[in-house]
């Protein structure tokens, strides 16, 4: 299992109470925990996702109103590797003529490690509109007639680990007419091979407490739970993405162009356990926690 930062499902330890006295421990689920055992699950029930090595996947949490458009998750490859140089530049609309370019640039993935573990994957899940996901809100009726409304979670969870390319390679690239790889990640086919996989996994008839968290809305975790935390980072909303970095060669494009400086990158390029936090999301915000990183 990936090292993450947790809480405990009913109680998180209260560190300002005094010695040997008595404290009612507040109730809360840590979402992202509940979905990274779900995860485990999922890969080793499910073939076609076999290839899947959850210590090197992290999943986090984001904020994401429920009223509001947006994705439910989103699966993000960090194992690129670094990207040949190249720089941008302008041009005159009506001459065509160079006017100005960027400094050369490579860009770069982060690098995040856990523990001995060092993340290619990360998931991440938006709080709460993910656990508001219903069959009918995804618009998902035709592929699951008469199935119950969170089972499109599931096939949520299910599509984001399918992103994970069997090489290692970042996202899933799909074939094209011609069979050769394209830069698609979604097609009609990658849909029904999800709807697939989800039928699949039910099938075996995984343990219910594994599901349970998933059949409640946001609404019904809160009371259920108490409070919904998930892991994030230190930088949040922020976390780890592609960046630019200058090389020290700048060759020479065409001289007396401007040369315009890049932005250097203002978030962290190496992530540890250490830049993970917990946090608790309410349907209209968050707020960070008291950290406690699993030993």
């Amino acid at each position: 299992m990936a090292t993450v930062i947790t809480t405990s499902e009913r109680e998180i330890t209260q560190r300002t109470a005094w010695p040997g006295a008595h404290v009612p421990l507040p109730r809360m689920i840590n979402y992202t925990d509940h979905l990274t055992r779900l995860m485990s699950d999922i890969i080793g029930r499910v073939p076609a996702l076999g290839h899947i090595d959850m210590s090197r996947v992290l999943v986090f949490a984001r904020f994401g109103r429920s009223d509001a458009q947006g994705a439910y998750a989103t699966c993000h490859a960090i194992s690129l590797p670094s990207s040949e140089p190249s720089y941008y530049f302008w041009r005159d609309r009506r001459t065509g003529e160079m006017t100005r370019r960027s400094e050369w640039f490579v860009t770069k993935s982060p690098h995040v490690e856990l523990g001995s573990a060092t993340i290619d994957y990360m998931i991440s899940f938006c709080l709460p509109r993910f656990c508001d996901q219903t069959i009918a809100r995804a618009q998902k009726e035709s592929s699951y007639p008469h199935f119950d409304p969170w089972v499109a979670k599931l096939d949520t969870i299910i599509h984001e680990l399918y992103h994970v390319d069997p090489s290692h390679q970042g996202i899933r690239r799909l074939p094209s007419a011609n069979g050769r790889s394209s830069t698609r990640s979604h097609s009609p086919e990658f849909f029904r091979d999800v709807v697939g996989m989800t039928k699949q996994y039910l099938a075996t008839r995984p343990d219910q407490d594994a599901l349970d968290f998933l059949k409640y809305d946001f609404v019904g975790l809160e009371r259920r739970y108490g409070h919904v935390t998930g892991t994030t980072f230190r930088t949040f909303p922020s976390y780890p993405q592609r960046y630019v970095e200058v090389v020290t060669d700048q060759p020479v494009v065409e001289p007396g162009v401007r040369v315009e400086p890049v932005r250097r990158a203002a978030s962290p390029t190496r992530y540890t356990a250490a830049d993970l936090d917990v946090r608790e999301f309410s349907s209209r915000a968050s707020r960070r926690l008291q950290r406690s990183v699993a030993a």
